[in-house]
């Protein structure tokens, strides 16, 4: 999933936020464009939202932060992405200034998407897919399944592909069996994500509960693909359950903009950093208040399970663990906890 040079890469930005807080670099930003979306979702209800869009000027000013380099990935998502009306002009911006772009779709739009990935060339092109097709209606609101499936088999040797599921309360394990399936028969990454409450997508449901041994009995064996995937579907139950604390610090090197230019300090809670309709980027990342915000929170907060966060602490904290013993890793890090079984290794479930 991710190559040397990212996990480095992302360990020296990790490094420096933390000791030059006034200078901060990103290796993640996710910019929602817009809240149009031509998806009726459960777990999702931004298409009941009013339409809002960062205008193409406002992220063309984005994109000259100091805190953001050649490195730094940057996400276009909505909504629908697609459904933005500057889409062209954003696309065409990013494959002349910041090739390290990516672009997340629901896949409905095929002919759409097929000019705007041949003609701009995102670095990686994320499809959502969160079930089989009876269930698909049932979840989404609309009958795309086969619209999907055909901008798999159209794109995948265009670009990168990763399918993104997200376990909910409206799917199950056997949809998640099925999106494997989808992925080993095209032959395309796989990125797993668990529902969580979000203010900006407005979800409503409660979060998933679980018995810990039925959870883990209903892991799909062919997972496949990524440690990580299953690390983090194996430590949900225990963080559910109070079992489970690691510091978040993904707030340091990982940035969302809203499309009405909010920018949170993280995706699960409340807190707004500032807006980039009123400061830069820059001066709401170095600002001495965000610095209080982020230090705070990444140490007192254990409040959510969200991937694009939560990766990043597991990932962090598998490789350092190769190389020191969990208590000289406290000492710098913080305390954190897993269960007992934190050992056991990705090839144990595929035995």
């Amino acid at each position: 999933m991710y190559s040397i040079m990212d996990y480095a890469y992302n360990g020296i930005t990790f490094v420096n936020n933390i000791l030059r807080k006034q200078h901060k670099k990103l290796t993640n930003l996710m910019i929602y464009s817009t809240s149009r979306c031509n998806s009726k979702c459960k777990h999702c209800n931004i298409w009941q939202k009013p339409s809002e869009d960062l205008t193409f000027e406002e992220i063309k000013n984005i994109m000259q932060s100091d805190c953001i380099t050649k490195r730094t990935v940057v996400g276009l998502e909505g909504g629908e992405f697609l459904l933005h009306p500057q889409y062209e002009q954003i696309l065409d911006f990013f494959h002349t200034t910041h090739p390290n772009y990516t672009l997340l779709s629901n896949g409905l739009q095929t002919e759409k998407l097929t000019r705007a990935v041949t003609q701009y060339h995102p670095k990686r092109l994320y499809l959502s897919l969160d079930e089989e097709k009876e269930t698909y209606k049932y979840m989404r609101g609309i009958d795309g399944y086969d619209r999907v499936i055909r901008t798999i088999e159209t794109l995948r040797e265009k670009v990168p592909v990763s399918l993104m599921f997200c376990l909910s309360p409206f799917n199950s394990f056997e949809d998640m069996q099925h999106v494997i399936d989808i992925a080993l028969k095209y032959n395309v990454d796989l990125r797993i994500g668990i529902y969580a409450t979000m203010s900006f997508f407005d979800t409503k449901s409660e979060l998933l509960s679980y018995n810990k041994t039925a959870f883990l009995q209903s892991i799909p064996k062919n997972i496949h693909l990524t440690a990580e995937n299953y690390d983090f579907l194996r430590l949900y139950c225990d963080w559910k359950q109070g079992n489970l604390r690691l510091n978040c610090h993904s707030i340091y090197s990982q940035a969302v903009i809203h499309s009405n230019g909010d920018v949170p300090l993280c995706q699960n809670l409340g807190v707004m950093l500032g807006n980039i309709r009123k400061n830069s980027l820059d001066e709401i990342l170095n600002s001495s208040e965000t610095t209080r915000l982020q230090d705070k929170y990444c140490k007192s907060c254990n409040g959510c399970w969200i991937n694009y966060h939560r990766k990043f602490d597991i990932i962090l904290l598998r490789n350092i663990e190769r190389f020191f013993p969990k208590k000289i890793i406290e000492k710098i890090y913080g305390t954190y906890y897993w269960n007992s079984d934190r050992q056991l290794k990705y090839k144990d479930i595929i035995k």
